[in-house]
């Protein structure tokens, strides 16, 4: 989309012949569109932002694995809900997920049981009284107790404290052999015990470990295809957003250029030295600028070859649309010079141009010349 050129809004500069009301109304008029231009932007943006940590993202999964091309196609045949959807299936997803995991739990209950019963289970039944066997020094080594009625309340927990997994379960029974081991003397009756049990408790969860493992794979799958679908339709969303900001700054774009023929097509004649002064101005425009205002004269011109190799442009000859269209074109474009100059900080005085540049450079005196070529001809001719 074209930049907004703020010399058409420029109330002390702008060359309307009728009223200041006029003026302010064409003002108005930009200045809504500039509004809407900056929440245009922001949209803008945040679509930018979305597919440039999506492309990252993909990066770094195409390096630390590949993947199959044809399941990829796949992926984008898949058909793609939207993300209220996808939020919604993730929430019955957890849901189902959870209402497994909690029937592993009570099946992984009847080991507890098993284990529980021994005759040998009774000392890990409840925490240890370390106060009543004056074991002053057990906080000390003991970092984490654990016991089967802390374990069997957590298994029961309602408030969402409770175990989540298996494995957490798994983990605190093995916790509660390894503490008697650790504290009590490998020759104990207690270390006995709890090593015999630990090493029962293993037997029995290791036939148990396969239910636990598929539950985690499909847990995995199914995360992973749900990531994929949120993804999809992230993409989706965005796409569309992308594709209606792309209406918009069309209709925004047409607009502004409405109110820009508008304001030229009202605009007075232009004086002899403002035309000097617009041709000495395009002399100082980049290459590319340059081309800009030559396309610019070729569009009420049609015979004029903007891209030849020798342009001959003489100012007199064109239309007041055209000058003034090409003096806001100028102005902004010179404006934009002066601060990209200023932020470069004279980092171009060190750096040897490239062959592309000379040859920009090259085009742009050949047109320059013939600029003033012209415009010493015109100089030459009897004033009226």
């Amino acid at each position: 989309m074209e930049a907004i050129s703020p010399s058409i809004v420029d109330s002390g500069n702008l060359p309307i012949r009728n009223s200041d009301a006029e003026a302010e109304g064409f003002k108005h008029s930009v200045d809504e569109i500039l509004q809407k231009v900056d929440k245009l932007e922001q949209r803008v943006n945040e679509v930018e932002q979305f597919y440039l940590k999506n492309t990252s993202k993909k990066q770094q999964s195409g390096s630390s694995k590949g993947g199959s091309s044809t399941v990829k196609d796949k992926d984008k045949e898949r058909h793609i809900p939207s993300i209220r959807k996808q939020q919604q299936d993730a929430s019955k997803r957890e849901a189902a997920a959870a209402k497994r995991m909690q029937e592993l739990m009570r099946q992984f209950g009847t080991i507890l049981r098993q284990i529980t019963q021994h005759k040998w289970a009774w000392p890990f039944m409840q925490p240890v009284d370390v106060k009543g066997l004056g074991l002053h020094d057990y906080y000390e080594v003991i970092d984490k107790p654990m016991d089967f009625s802390t374990i069997k309340n957590q298994m029961e927990a309602k408030d969402g404290t409770g175990y989540k997994s298996v494995r957490e379960i798994c983990a605190d029974v093995r916790l509660v052999f390894k503490n008697a081991m650790k504290y009590n003397d490998e020759r104990s009756d207690v270390h006995v015990m709890a090593k015999t049990l630990l090493g029962k408790f293993e037997e029995k969860w290791l036939q148990f470990l396969p239910k636990v493992t598929e539950e985690e794979k499909r847990r995995e799958e199914e995360e992973a295809e749900a990531q994929l679908d949120m993804q999809l339709a992230q993409e989706a969303a965005h796409a569309k957003m992308a594709r209606d900001l792309g209406n918009e700054l069309y209709e925004v774009d047409m607009h502004l250029e409405e109110l820009r023929e508008m304001v030229v097509q009202k605009c007075r004649k232009m004086s002899t030295e403002e035309k000097r002064k617009l041709g000495a101005a395009l002399t100082r425009l980049s290459p590319e600028d340059l081309t800009k205002a030559l396309e610019i004269v070729a569009q009420n011109n049609p015979g004029f070859q903007a891209t030849a190799e020798e342009v001959d442009l003489d100012i007199d000859a064109q239309s007041e649309t055209t000058l003034w269209r090409l003096k806001f074109f100028v102005k902004d474009a010179l404006e934009v010079q002066g601060k990209s100059a200023a932020s470069a900080g004279g980092r171009n005085n060190t750096t040897t141009p490239s062959n592309n540049n000379n040859n920009n450079n090259k085009r742009k005196r050949e047109i320059c010349d013939a600029i003033a070529k012209t415009a010493k001809k015109r100089s030459k001719k009897p004033s009226s």
